[in-house]
């Protein structure tokens, strides 16, 4: 690579020189170098993809993913469903097979029907799929009406401009709390005339508990921070807080600390964002730390205090073994698919899907925060043919050897169709997410 950027500077300086000697204006001398800084940044620059996972497909893909429409013609013959399932047999012929998994299920919501299975009971790691696990959970125990919640507290008495007590910021992991919820904060004792804090300023973490991270994540990957009290998705509430009050003139004679807010102290204000606007970047930009978020409102629905992510996966056990399954066949350590301890099957999440299809007060939430493909978030890249843009509405899953994605489509023969696709054990993302499209395209194309 460098030898290829030193040939091309030299051949650029070559041609410079023949500009000069013909007197070339400046400004075109610019715009030619513009030209050769931007010609000399190396071919295969690596993107960044979702979860921040480093892919090699550059180095890597196998060879079998040709243009697949001659499976479409075979089989254009039979009738449905038989097209589709004799088309994907023939997909899961590829070489990549032979050194990789794949646990899959595809369900006919209209005729209440499986069309597809393979391994599907077969226990995988999730990656972010677990998302769609963990947001369905959340909607049937906690409601499309939920919010999250950050309040400003106080005690003690305020006298003559002087509040004469603590002030407790106390958090309900809300990962969204911004600088305008902020400026709300320190306007609202301005509001109050406080201009003095004869006291301290305490942030209450009480919510859950103090781990910092998630059971089962990798120490080099980019890990969230897991308070409940955080701005910016950072662990500097206070500091910040501290700042702002300072900007507007408040006087603080105390110190800062961790401390929960006693029973009778009295709230100021408090700042909500609902459960849609935290599904929206949870599902579509496939945000961990919102996920986790959310997976600790479940823990705290219980009562629990502090809630743990142990009393999250209760609730989720719960409601898989009122589906019908049998919850101890599953392991889940967290609620964002970071973690190495999380394995489900193909057959969970649809069995989970299907129960969100049925429950409208759940898809009202679930549907529209999911990835459109050809359209937004973590698919926006993918499934662009006219069958399946704006058609195939799911959610994927990229950790290191696993490519996943389940979610919703509209066949071709119009039934409402749910799936689930795992690929495990593959070294080259994309082709996992080469399989998942062509299984989606077969079932859309005409």
């Amino acid at each position: 690579m460098f030898e290829e950027i030193k040939s091309r500077i030299l051949t650029y300086n070559d041609s410079f020189m023949q500009l000069n000697k013909h007197h070339i204006p400046l400004f075109i001398k610019l715009s030619f170098w513009l030209f050769i800084s931007i010609a000399c940044v190396p071919l295969h620059a690596q993107t960044e993809i979702e979860e921040s996972v480093a892919d090699r497909d550059t180095l890597v893909v196998d060879t079998l993913w040709n243009d697949n429409d001659s499976l479409f013609l075979k089989n254009d013959t039979l009738a449905w469903p038989q097209n589709v399932q004799k088309a994907i047999d023939e997909l899961l012929q590829n070489d990549m097979f032979k050194t990789s998994q794949v646990g899959m299920l595809i369900y006919d919501l209209d005729a209440d029907s499986v069309i597809y299975r393979h391994n599907e009971r077969q226990l995988m790691r999730p990656a972010s799929t677990m998302k769609v696990i963990t947001a369905i959970t959340a909607l049937d125990k906690l409601g499309g009406g939920h919010r999250f919640k950050t309040d400003l507290c106080y005690t003690g008495r305020i006298d003559s401009c002087t509040l004469v007590g603590d002030v407790y910021c106390v958090g309900g992991f809300d990962p969204r709390f911004n600088v305008d919820d902020m400026h709300a904060f320190v306007e609202a004792l301005r509001r109050m005339g406080v201009d003095t804090i004869r006291g301290n300023v305490y942030a209450d973490k009480s919510m859950k508990d103090e781990d910092p991270y998630g059971e089962g994540w990798c120490w080099d990957d980019n890990n969230p921070v897991l308070s409940p009290l955080l701005f910016a998705r950072k662990d500097k509430f206070i500091a910040r807080f501290v700042s702002e009050l300072q900007k507007a003139g408040v006087y603080i004679t105390g110190t800062t600390g961790e401390q929960r807010k006693p029973d009778n102290a009295n709230c100021i204000i408090s700042r909500f964002h609902t459960i849609d606007q935290i599904l929206m970047r949870m599902l579509k930009e496939s945000d961990n730390l919102y996920a986790e978020a959310v997976y600790y409102q479940i823990a705290a629905a219980t009562g629990n205090r502090p809630a743990t992510a142990e009393h999250a996966h209760r609730v989720v056990q719960q409601l898989i073994n009122k589906l019908g399954l049998n919850a101890s066949r599953y392991s889940f350590a967290d609620g964002s698919g970071l973690s190495l301890y999380n394995y489900v099957s193909a057959e969970l999440e649809v069995r989970l899907l299907r129960y969100a299809y049925s429950n409208q007060l759940i898809l009202n939430h679930l549907l529209p925060a999911l990835p459109i493909a050809g359209v937004d978030g973590t698919l926006k890249a993918r499934m662009r043919s006219p069958f399946t843009r704006s058609n195939v509405r799911a959610k994927t899953g990229t950790v290191m050897g696993v490519s996943s994605l389940c979610g919703y489509l509209t066949a071709s023969n119009g039934h409402q169709i749910c799936f689930s696709i795992i690929n495990q054990g593959i070294m080259h993302t994309k082709n996992g997410r080469r399989f998942q499209d062509r299984v989606c395209s077969i079932l859309c194309r005409p």
